[in-house]
């Protein structure tokens, strides 16, 4: 017996929750990365580490917020624990390695598909992890198309972010690739979940094992969202991750250690850069010799 699947339970709520989340940990890993690349002096692993949790924390978040609306009409869904959180932390630790190879390598063409595969097939990898996490009556099955489709948009999505993330410098222009890597992101989980059949046992109370999706669900999406909140936080307080490369030469701007000089000074060659010299007045209207009265 085939079982009736909804993937819009709650209608367009779970699907425009989930493409926030996803476009937030897109937005906010563009940029820690991004700040990797500015400053030569900053903690290269740390920022690039952070990078790959925020965005990884994204995909994750976005993909259960995105299950609590899908449902088997015949039958309750429960999700494994331990299946659950493996699927968080591949998802983490795959799109670290393609964010390092990148962080580090640059992006060549052959360096950004490598790292782009490898990214795309663990974004892939969480998703179906996560949907061997499901626990119902009953037997998933797919579509062999439909989820070679999904792979397809997961390592085409995983290219361009990682593209973006070491091309694009400005603010909006980053803020703009957050948005596309939302859609692809997004695009990859529906495509993936229009490959779901459920077959149903016809039997109770043979597959409860694990908890309940309302009561699994929102107090491990409290996790990773606190933590992109947070990541959010280091963002907008640190200058140079806002503003970008492109304001750090104007005016009024952190620069490197040492102070500017002021208008009307002048640096000497040789000279410490920290020694000004008064700038020359000239007043053409002076007269050469002063009047004797």
């Amino acid at each position: 017996m085939e079982g009736t699947v909804d993937g819009f339970r709650y209608g367009a709520v779970t699907p425009v929750a989930a493409y926030l989340m996803a476009c937030l940990g897109g937005a906010l890993g563009l940029r820690c990365i991004v700040r990797s690349l500015l400053d030569e002096q900053s903690w290269k692993p740390g920022w690039l580490a952070l990078g790959a949790a925020s965005i990884g924390c994204g995909i994750w978040t976005m993909h259960f917020i995105a299950m609590i609306g899908f449902e088997v009409e015949e039958t309750r869904i429960r999700y494994d624990a331990g299946l659950t959180v493996l699927s968080l932390a591949v998802a983490i630790v795959v799109v670290g390695i393609g964010v390092f190879i990148v962080g580090y390598l640059g992006a060549s063409r052959g360096t950004l598909a490598g790292a782009g595969v490898i990214t795309g097939l663990g974004v892939a990898a969480m998703h179906y992890l996560g949907m061997a996490a499901l626990r119902l009556d009953g037997s998933i099955r797919y579509d062999t198309l439909a989820v070679a489709l999904s792979v397809l948009i997961a390592i085409v999505a995983a290219t361009a972010a990682l593209w973006a993330a070491v091309t694009i410098r400005g603010f909006l222009t980053s803020l703009g690739a957050s948005l596309v890597m939302g859609v692809a992101v997004s695009g990859m989980h529906y495509t993936g979940m229009a490959a779901v059949s459920v077959h149903l046992h016809g039997t109770t109370g043979a597959s409860w094992a694990g908890d309940s999706s309302s009561s699994l669900l929102l107090p491990m999406l409290l996790g990773p969202i606190v933590f992109l909140v947070l990541a959010g936080v280091v963002v907008m307080f640190d200058p140079l991750l806002v503003l970008g490369e492109g304001e750090r030469g104007r005016p009024g701007t952190a620069r490197q250690a040492g102070t500017a000089p002021r208008p009307g000074t002048r640096q000497q060659p040789g000279r410490d850069p920290g020694f000004r010299t008064p700038a020359r007045t000239s007043q053409p209207n002076r007269e050469p010799y002063a009047r004797k009265w």
